[in-house]
Order: C-alpha cells, then structure tokens, then sequence
C-alpha cells in the first residue's frame, strides 16, 4: 500500500509532473491500474488524468495493470475519457486475459494515438500487448501509417530476431509472424488457397515478411506434392508417375509414425533422394554411445563416430549432457573440417513421443529435432523402437539439410 490519502496523491501527481516539466523534460504520465480503477471509482480516476493534464503532461497513458480488461469493457471507458484529454492518448495493457492486442486496437479506435508493448508480447506474467500483432492490426487492416511510412514487411524478421537475442523460442503458432500462421494442409485446402488465398488467410504473408507453408501428410494431393517440389526448385508435375510413387511412400511411411507435416527438413530431403536430386555427403560406418551412472550421482556420456567423407575416413570422439547431444557434438566435429558452414548450426529443440504406449519399453518412438542458424530454422525426423537410433535419424537429416541448403 502506497499509505496516502487520495488529496495527497493527487499532490504528488502534480508535484512530480510539475518538477519534471519545469526541468525541461517530456513528461509520460502511466496512469497504473486506470481502467480497475475507473470501475472501482470512475469520478476520481478521471481526477487522476485532468491533474496530470493540468501539470503539464505530454502524454496521459492508460493502463490495464493487471491484464483483466474484456475489450467491451475498455472501449467504453476510452470514448469516454478521450474529450477530457488535451495532449496524446495512450494505451498499456497486459494479457493476462489473452487481450492485450484486441484491448490496444480497440483503444486505438476509440481516440489513442499512442501505444504501448513490446516485440512477441514479452513481459511479465502473460505478457504484454504483442506489437508484432498491433502493428500489422493498424497499419495492413485499418490502414493507419503507425510505422512513418513503411517497413511492414520486415515485421516478421524483426521478430524472430528479437527471439533470438532474447534467446527465446520463437513460437511456430505465434498470429501474423510464426512459421505456422499460414501454413495449409490437405489437399481440397491447398489447392482452395492456390485459386484464393484470401479464402484461408486474413491478410498476404508477404505483407509483414511471412510466407505462406504448404504441409505434408498422408491427406495430401498430388497438387500438393508438386507445389511442395516447386517450392524446392524440382519440375514435377502432378501428373508424373513419380508423384504416384512418392505418394505411395510417403503414405507408407507416415504409417510407420513419420510426420513429415511437422518435419519439412526430412521431407525435402526425401523428396530428392527419391527423384536422385541428392547426394551424399558422408556415410556413417559406425558409432557407439557409452553413458555411466556413477554411485556419487554423476554421469557421463560419450559417443565414437567414425564415418567417410570424399573417401577418407574420421574417426572422433565427444562428450555430451545426453545420447544424442554427444552425437550431435561427435558427428559435426567430424564433418566441420570437410565442411565449414556447419560451425554456424546448433540444435535448438529436440522432442520425443512413445507411439504405441501399450508397447512400453519395446514401443516406436518418434524424435525430432529442430535445427537453426544464422537465417532460419528446420525440422527433422527419425523413427524407431530405439530411441538413440530415431534421435540419429533426425540428426543426420538435420546435417545433411544444412549441407544442401547452404
């Protein structure tokens, strides 16, 4: 509790306003908990703003502290505050009711010309308003210039690259700049967008620096597999033989329990080893993983790799927190020598799911991996009753993806 009374807080608002004004600063009055406030006590929050106003303040911003506002709600309390208000009108919410974006907008409409969040809706609790969603909002959908002109399509760049710095996972399904926000399957879907893309996405991809995903699954048709071969430089037609055998494959091998639509990586790599549009870069003859318990509750592991590159063979060690962090580690050792531009690869996620849970121990499991480096990100696959082999699987594809994508 602040522990004063509502005639000294108003002072203090005046004061402190005052002060800074007088000291040749531009003065942002956060009005913190406005909008709970205004419901508890409508007459003297509105005090709290004309105070500010009064002192000097450049800016009034009006805050929904604690993320509760429903957007029916707040619009009503901005239309009526925003004749009082001289200077600029802003808006700060959180989401901890997953509205801080419609909140914003919806404020912006009502009479604010000034906004508040921050990249991917980073904050604390749930967040704050997500601006990559805000701005696009404003700027694609009622066409008000809230960037000075230009620079939309770079939105989705900027926020990844904030990710990244922030060393935060960037959120496939993540509106407007997540890899899933236009990504279509099946093949009725597909071929529907292909004709009118505005039957299935709300705004063009390409607009905010996004791009639209055509996915792979059993569902998919043979227009959908020869869009997805355009897509990697390949001329197939849908009318090819190929296209029926590779349909036939690709149905076999999301029986086994691959899920190419959460693994374009590997299927792009099986598409070309399929068509022979693939070479190898290295083959494996052996590997072994060695992990200890040790009885003071350590452990340790490491995997022996030996494999042939342009017919030389390499044969290294590495240490590693896992199985597969310990391949991984072992196998790019290997090969960074032959190949340079895997030094700028790390994994980034690695996920694991029993297939068959009434098989226990004995069950398929499926791993993937996701990949990345300085310009994007993949994913890849690998399936088996071994855990080590299906992570090995994945590895290498996620390897030989890197090598052949530069």
């Amino acid at each position: 509790m602040i522990r004063v009374s509502l005639d000294e807080n108003i002072k203090m608002i005046s004061d402190t306003v005052g002060y800074l004004k007088s000291k040749g600063r531009a003065v942002f009055f956060d009005a913190e908990h406005f909008f709970d406030g205004y419901k508890a006590n409508a007459e003297y929050a509105l005090k709290t703003l004309l105070c500010a106003q009064n002192a000097g303040a450049d800016a009034i911003i009006l805050c929904d502290t604690n993320g509760g506002m429903l957007t029916c709600e707040l619009s009503g309390i901005v239309s009526m505050v925003r004749p009082l208000i001289k200077p600029s009108l802003g808006i700060h919410c959180h989401n901890d009711s997953e509205t801080a974006v419609a909140n914003s907008v919806a404020a912006v409409v009502a009479g604010c010309d000034h906004v508040q969040g921050t990249v991917n809706g980073y904050g604390e609790r749930c967040g704050n308003a997500n601006l990559c969603s805000v701005i696009p909002s404003l700027k694609a959908k009622l066409g008000m210039d809230c960037l000075n002109g230009g620079n939309l399509n770079e939105l989705t760049e900027v926020s990844r690259y904030v990710a990244e710095v922030c060393n935060m996972k960037h959120m496939d399904n993540q509106p407007f700049t997540g890899q899933s926000a236009f990504a279509h399957k099946a093949g009725v879907h597909v071929n529907a967008v292909l004709k009118k893309p505005q039957a299935y996405e709300h705004i063009q991809p390409e607009i905010i620096g996004n791009k639209r995903r055509i996915l792979i699954s059993e569902l998919s048709g043979k227009s959908t597999l020869s869009l997805k071969a355009e897509s990697f430089n390949i001329g197939l037609k849908k009318d090819s033989p190929k296209i029926k055998r590779f349909m036939n494959l690709l149905q076999d091998l999301e029986h086994q329990g691959y899920h190419f639509e959460a693994a374009e990586g590997s299927f792009e790599l099986l598409l070309k080893r399929q068509i022979k549009k693939y070479k190898e870069f290295f083959e494996l003859k052996n590997f072994r993983v060695i992990n200890e318990k040790h009885e003071d509750g350590g452990s340790y592991c490491e995997a022996r790799i030996k494999i042939m590159v342009n017919g030389k063979a390499k044969y290294t060690a590495c240490e590693g927190d896992g199985p597969i962090n310990a391949l991984d580690g072992a196998l790019r050792k290997s090969l960074v020598g032959f190949y340079p531009e895997l030094a700028d690869m790390q994994l980034s996620d690695f996920k694991v799911r029993v297939l068959d849970e009434k098989q226990g121990t004995a069950a398929k499991v499926r791993v993937l991996i996701q990949s990345q480096d300085k310009e994007k990100s993949w994913w890849t696959i690998g399936v088996s009753e071994n855990i080590i082999e299906a992570g090995w699987q994945a590895l290498v594809d996620s390897v030989e993806y890197k090598l052949l994508n530069g």
